[in-house]
């Protein structure tokens, strides 16, 4: 369909249903890794868990209320970006993403959550788009801090993880602040 390139061997490809294998795959690599950081809904594992969380993004997508792009380096899915959450009425969205840790330190995911947040404010019109993350998650805050979004408080207690509650950090930038990192 379209690929657009992050780096000389990475690139952000639409993910889809049929992509079930590679996303399962891809989870499988860094399921322990990312658990801590996103629900338990996101971690497929088995191929019908994966393909039905991509078909929950594609029915998304299908409704204009979010999607799910992956990242593949050298022809290998290694993680991705997603909108939780889209409402071009209310001119907000969540951004979001995971990647295996073989791919971390090269600056793909924030190119690529450059990429769709750039999109979602310039062609769809969203005013606000927010990143939620777990306060522990240092990693997530510091691509929120790369794209220029601010912290704009924590909720305590948010939602239940296994070992109890967890707060949730909320980040966002505005269109009116937006500056696409090169």
């Amino acid at each position: 369909m379209f690929a657009l390139p992050l780096t000389d061997t990475a690139e952000l490809r639409p993910l889809s249903p049929w992509h079930a294998e590679e996303f399962l795959a891809n989870l499988d690599r860094c399921r322990e890794h990312i658990s801590p950081w996103v629900g338990a809904s996101f971690v497929a594992t088995d191929l019908d868990s994966a393909r039905n969380v991509l078909q929950r993004y594609a029915d998304r997508w299908a409704r204009d209320g979010g999607g799910i792009w992956g990242i593949w380096d050298g022809g290998v899915l290694v993680g991705g970006v997603l909108f939780v959450s889209f409402d071009v009425a209310q001119g907000v969205c969540e951004a979001g993403c995971w990647l295996e840790p073989a791919a971390e330190g090269q600056g793909l995911v924030t190119r690529a959550a450059s990429r769709i947040i750039d999109w979602a404010i310039r062609e769809r019109g969203i005013a606000r788009v927010e990143w939620h993350t777990n306060p522990a998650n240092a990693r997530s805050i510091a691509v929120a801090r790369r794209l220029g979004m601010s912290h704009d408080g924590t909720l305590r207690q948010h939602y239940p993880g296994p070992s109890g509650r967890v707060d949730s950090a909320i980040w966002s930038v505005l269109a009116s602040e937006w500056r696409a990192p090169a």
